[in-house]
């Protein structure tokens, strides 16, 4: 016999597990943004060890293709890796990436950053409610996203010798608004992955967490960079 009531409590319970499922995002995302900002502290104040990476561009360059192939290693083997190894390359990669950005202390001043974060993390909280309550299936706009994306880091290369100012502005304000679309975007998607993979397995939950955070971690590191070139401050 149907028990309406007993449906209602699955239903939240569900909801529930949900909820929690995306707390855990939301913490490993903000404890790598934690690790990173420590990291491109410590390098951005300290003379020695800026001169050692970022004054070396083969230094430079050599970490920033080690991050980029460690966002493809997790991302694409997220499958085989166990949770633990996966939550510790993501931490690794976090700390790894503040030493790059560390040229952010050596580029704006103190309290330009410290304005501009908060601008972003306003701005990614509110763009992450919509893509949590939305109705809408932004899974539309994952095409057109990732085209202008794609668009964005060739005029981004291209501007390197060609140094257009406008060309400069045109990429900035689109960079803002791609990765403000990309935020809302991954919350929904990181949200259908629960759902439809479930919240029961812990070993799951757990890779969810740590792909969906990486995902977030890299729409807000992007939105500060591009947000950084409108309102930072240049020392």
């Amino acid at each position: 016999m149907y028990d309406e009531s007993r449906y209602e409590i699955r239903t939240e319970d569900s909801g529930n597990s949900l909820a929690r499922a995306m707390t855990g995002v939301y913490w490993w995302m903000t404890f790598a943004l934690l690790i990173s900002g420590l990291s491109a502290w410590m390098v951005g104040t300290s003379p020695e060890l800026a001169k050692l990476i970022v004054g070396n561009p083969v230094i430079f360059l050599i970490l920033a293709v080690v991050e980029i192939v460690m966002v493809i290693g997790i991302t694409a083997g997220i499958n085989k890796l166990s949770a633990a190894t996966a939550t510790a390359l993501f931490i690794l990669y976090a700390a790894i990436n503040g030493l790059t950005l560390s040229v952010i202390f050596l580029a704006y001043t103190m309290s330009s950053i410290a304005v501009t974060f908060a601008v972003t993390a306003g701005t990614f909280g509110a763009m992450a409610v919509f893509g949590t309550v939305t109705k809408s299936d932004l899974s539309k706009l994952r095409n057109l996203l990732l085209m202008a994306l794609i668009g964005l880091i060739i005029a981004s290369i291209v501007n390197l010798f060609w140094t257009n100012q406008t060309l400069y502005w045109i990429c900035t304000y689109a960079g803002v608004l791609i990765f403000v679309g990309l935020t809302a975007y991954d919350v929904q998607k990181i949200k259908k992955m629960y759902v439809n993979m479930g919240t029961d397995n812990p070993e799951t939950v757990r890779k969810i967490a740590v792909l969906g955070a990486l995902s977030l971690y890299l729409d807000f590191v992007n939105l500060l960079l591009y947000l950084l070139r409108i309102f930072g401050r240049r020392r």
